[in-house]
């Protein structure tokens, strides 16, 4: 029985003594990753941050999100390359969810590059609505900007 229960992915307050980690999957993730110091802030400021450990022990995963009056926003959902497609970024949005109906939020905000299409499509299957764009909102190669998609989830309601 111990041994199932070591093979299941479990998700646990991100402290500094995962930042390390965080910080390796992200820049390998992303060409413009969150720094160090942008984690650290996102932690004393008291965002929810999560890390997701696999049966042995290793960091996966993680988020960041940010509670307002009645909404939270996603910052930051990253899953490490080597583990995606494994239902890894839809374990933590459903932990996202719980933790916003725990808190009595109603909507789940985020902000996603317009070229990230399986991310999009992830969130799109998830139940989020496509709100909006904000232009120029990420940085891109070669001094360019990107267009992010807004999308919304209504939380409290059925069942993912």
């Amino acid at each position: 029985m111990s041994a199932l229960l070591r093979d299941e992915p479990r998700l646990v307050p991100m402290t500094v003594a995962e930042l390390n980690a965080v910080v390796l999957i992200e820049s390998a993730t992303y060409d413009f990753p969150w720094t160090r110091g942008n984690f650290i802030d996102s932690l004393a400021a008291g965002y929810l941050a999560r890390v997701l450990r696999d049966g042995d022990g290793r960091v996966v995963g993680y988020f960041v999100a940010m509670k307002g009056v009645d909404e939270m926003h996603l910052l930051n959902l990253t899953v490490a390359p080597a583990d995606q497609r494994r239902g890894h970024a839809r374990r933590m949005l459903d932990e996202l969810v719980a933790l916003c109906d725990s808190l009595r939020t109603h909507q789940l905000w985020l902000e996603v590059r317009e070229s990230n299409a399986r991310a999009r499509q992830l969130y799109l299957r998830y139940g989020f609505r496509h709100i909006g764009v904000r232009r120029g909102y990420y940085p891109a190669l070669q001094g360019q900007r990107e267009d992010a998609a807004v999308m919304s989830l209504d939380v409290g309601g059925e069942p993912r």
